[in-house]
This record gives C-alpha cells, structure tokens and sequence, in this order.
C-alpha cells in the first residue's frame, strides 16, 4: 500500500500561514505578526495534533522550518514536550533544497528536491505517513504540482492582510475534495482536503 504525504497548516481567515508560531519563525519581508496563533489557545487543535503524530514515520521539510526543527527539538527530549522531540530526534527527515551543498547536521536527515515529482514516489513507497508540517513554500509546490494526499489545514478566526499564504495570487487552479470539517475551542476550524483530479468546473448559476 503506497504511503501519504500530509500537509499540516496553521492558517488565518484570510490564508496566511507565516510564522504562526512565534516571531523569529519567519521574518521574511518584514512579517509583523509572527506568533499570531498564540492569541488562540485550543485543546482540541492540539489534540487533533498528537492524534496526527501516532503514525507519523517521516517529515518532510522546507529549509527554513528544517533549521527552525532542528535548532529546537534535539534539545527538547524531555519534559512535556519530550515524546515530539523523541519522535522528531527519531524520524526520518526529508529536506527540500536544491542546494546540493546543504549541511545538514541533525541525524536522520536527507537532502531532496533534485526530483521532486521522483522523490515523492521514492517516500510513499518508504513510508506510511509523511508529514509536512509549515514550510509553506515547499507546501505551494506541492500543492501546485498535486503531490500530496491530504491537506489539513486548521483555520483560525484573524485576518492579518499581509503575509504568506496558501494559496498565493497566481496559484494553479485545481479542484479539492472536503474530507471532514471539525469545529474547535477558540474559534478554530479544522479542514481536511484531498486533491480531485479534473479541470475546475465553471458554469453560470441557475435560479
């Protein structure tokens, strides 16, 4: 049975994805929300997370949220935090950059992005559930490409106006199948897509 790639998102009303987590996540053209997500704690958002992780067996990172992991989670194997570091630390990690010069100094880990298309196939035949977690960059490829198998993304109740998102201006139109919407504590909504094949239908409304 061939594997599944997994996008997992934190999003606004408005799409943007960019350093929910904190300030320094991503700074990138003077990004003044960093830490937006903060401002909305939720039980089931974090739950719905570790049910996520119990079959990760593999990441899947863009450079930045690679360096971000991996100048964190190795040093947080213990406390409350420690099994996520434990299951990071262990895991398979796949990163994608076509610097063929990267460093990559956290054990486990693998330069991609040579082949993506390939490659992808090479991780759904090694493992069960990939996890793409942030890295919205690499996710706008993939999502543009369709190499992917499920797209959660948990929708929070802020618009910010600017920053990165989603589903930047001039993103490929594709169609998406709803696979479950899931309301939460704190105004948040999770959604789970997959990708349908076929061109975008249009047509004019009826009465």
């Amino acid at each position: 049975m061939s594997g599944r790639i997994i996008i997992d998102l934190f999003t606004t009303l408005d799409g943007v994805a960019q350093a929910p987590g904190g300030p320094e996540e991503d700074p990138s053209d003077d990004f003044p929300f960093g830490g937006w997500q903060a401002g909305y704690p939720s039980r089931a958002v974090g739950e719905s997370v570790t049910q996520g992780m119990q079959t990760l067996d593999a990441l899947l990172l863009g450079r930045r949220t690679y360096d971000i992991f991996a100048g964190y989670w190795p040093q947080h194997t213990d406390g409350p935090e420690g099994w996520i570091g434990r299951l990071f630390d262990g895991v398979p990690k796949y990163v994608a950059s076509r610097d063929a010069a990267l460093r990559l100094d956290w054990q486990g880990s693998t330069r991609v992005g040579d082949d993506l298309r390939g490659e992808i196939g090479m991780l759904r035949e090694r493992h069960r559930d990939v996890h793409v977690i942030g890295s919205v960059d690499l996710v706008q490829t993939l999502l543009a490409e369709q190499l992917y198998d499920e797209l959660q993304l948990w929708v929070y109740p802020v618009v910010l106006g600017r920053g990165k998102k989603v589903f930047p201006d001039g993103a490929t139109p594709h169609n998406m199948r709803l696979l479950s919407a899931q309301a939460g504590d704190g105004g948040a909504l999770l959604l789970r897509y997959a990708p349908e094949p076929g061109e975008v239908r249009t047509g004019t409304m009826g009465g």
